[in-house]
């Protein structure tokens, strides 16, 4: 079995953004060389997370909706009394999750019709990473 393992580095300029990571993976894939097997792609901070589904605008503005309903910013999260504000970035990340694994079949991510992988960020505005682990023959 192979292994190739690549960094993705972001500095989002929103608080909250939800970047498309497909291009960065696939070209994570090519470079491996590895024809069969899986990509992991996992977030590298409690407030962050990756996850798989449609590259659509209106999806993703849902999305956000979905999870500011339910973790919403608020003052009183006892995370707070740490001297933090990022509770309710803590709370989205455990309802994304901070990492997928996508199949490899003839050198190629196995994807549904419309799945793409994504990163998300809850607590953006400073350096955040993610590692793209591909392992296969």
């Amino acid at each position: 079995m192979q292994f190739h393992t690549e960094y993705l580095t972001f500095r989002t300029k929103k608080h909250r953004e939800y970047i498309n990571i497909t291009p960065q993976v696939r070209t994570a894939l090519a470079k491996s060389g590895i024809r069969e097997g899986m990509v992991l792609v996992s977030a590298m901070h409690i407030t962050a997370g990756v996850y798989v589904n449609d590259a659509e605008d209106g999806l993703i503005q849902d999305i956000d909706e979905w999870l500011e309903k339910l973790a919403p910013f608020r003052p009183d999260y006892k995370h707070h009394q740490t001297g933090e504000t990022n509770g309710d970035s803590h709370l989205k990340s455990l309802i994304v999750h901070h990492e997928v694994i996508v199949p490899v079949t003839d050198g190629k991510l196995d994807f549904g019709p419309w799945q793409q992988v994504y990163y998300a960020e809850f607590d953006g505005q400073r350096p955040k990473r993610v590692v793209i682990k591909v392992m296969g023959e």
